[in-house]
């Protein structure tokens, strides 16, 4: 999380609003991408699960495949959410350093 302040001080080039600005884009987009790649992860995962449990045990998986998609999906965005919270509140500066 240190590499987001890293990265948003040499764009912003000693301004603290560009800075903030930066710290929380760079800190959005990076939530965006983990949540898209492990969302992804985890839909293929519960897809495989499906298979897996209809034809091998024969026990009806997908009644309640749409509950268990949008349980894991709201987790992983609360999840998601806090990761962002936590990264712009590490990063974020009120007073310019001398």
């Amino acid at each position: 999380m240190e590499r987001i302040g890293i990265a948003a001080s040499k764009i912003a080039k000693g301004n603290l609003l560009l800075y903030n600005g930066y710290v929380i884009l760079i800190s959005f987009l990076l939530s965006l991408f983990l949540f898209v790649m492990v969302g992804s992860t985890v839909l293929f995962a519960l897809i495989i699960i499906d298979y897996i449990v209809t034809e091998v045990a024969h026990v009806p998986f997908h009644k309640n495949r749409t509950f268990i998609y949008t349980v894991c999906m709201i987790t992983l965005g609360v999840i998601m959410g806090i990761f962002h919270l936590v990264a712009v509140f590490k990063n974020i500066k009120f007073k310019k350093d001398s």
